[in-house]
């Protein structure tokens, strides 16, 4: 009996602690919706590495940024970024068909599940870090309007070593401020997202050269500023 007593103590316990963390989530996300992340977990994470460049970040309202940045990140992340409800999974199912069909692993991370990441979680592939990210991801659409999650993405992305955010990277690397910003010059930025430590927008290599001329081919492809209408709603 005792024991019993003991196992349905620890259970009630474990319950409790877990719809308390789950109250903690959601109140996070609702918050986040109306105020900007005064930081993300990967900026925390730069900042206790011990990297010897400099952490900068510049958070700018998506009103003061170019529209061709939004487009290009959908373009290149995430063409069906409108359509899902945080998580692709048709896409995971793709990606699943095509590793078992020996083709490789590839990611099917949609824009929502790396503001997720970005925001509270760390890199990685494991399996309980990938389960997070899909919850959060799921919790950030239902709570959030999309423009707000490509609003808070673009201000959280790392676009270089230490350079978080498309205001600061329109800065750095143009000399511009983010609402001047050119589809050229949009989709170089949005070409170096899939690995932003060995990909440079600075000087970019062929093959970024190469995904900036697929980045805007897709961007014609999505019909260009027209789509960025259902998000804006």
């Amino acid at each position: 009996m005792a024991r019993q007593s003991l196992i349905r103590k620890s259970l009630n316990m474990f319950a409790w602690s877990l719809t308390g963390f789950l109250v903690l989530v959601v109140a996070m996300l609702v918050l986040f919706r109306f105020v900007n992340p005064p930081a993300s977990a990967f900026m925390i994470g730069h900042l206790v590495s011990g990297s010897d460049q400099e952490l900068r970040q510049e958070w700018v309202s998506l009103d003061d940024i170019s529209p061709w940045m939004p487009l290009a990140v959908v373009a290149s992340e995430d063409q069906r970024f409108l359509h899902h409800h945080g998580v692709d999974f048709g896409a995971i199912r793709k990606a699943l068909a095509e590793y078992q069909a020996g083709q490789g692993l590839r990611g099917a991370s949609t824009i929502t599940q790396q503001t997720a990441k970005n925001l509270f979680l760390w890199n990685g592939r494991s399996f309980v870090r990938k389960a997070l990210e899909a919850g959060l991801a799921l919790g950030i659409d239902a709570l959030w309007p999309k423009r707000r999650i490509i609003e808070v993405y673009l201000n959280i992305a790392e676009f270089g070593h230490g350079v978080y955010g498309v205001g600061e990277a329109s800065r750095i690397y143009f000399g511009i401020p983010a609402s001047q910003l050119s589809p050229a010059q949009a989709a170089r930025l949005a070409a170096v997202l899939p690995n932003p430590k060995k990909l440079s927008a600075a000087s970019p290599s062929a093959y970024v050269w190469e995904r900036v001329a697929w980045i805007r081919g897709q961007m014609a492809q999505l019909a260009g500023l027209r789509y960025l209408h259902e998000m804006y709603k």
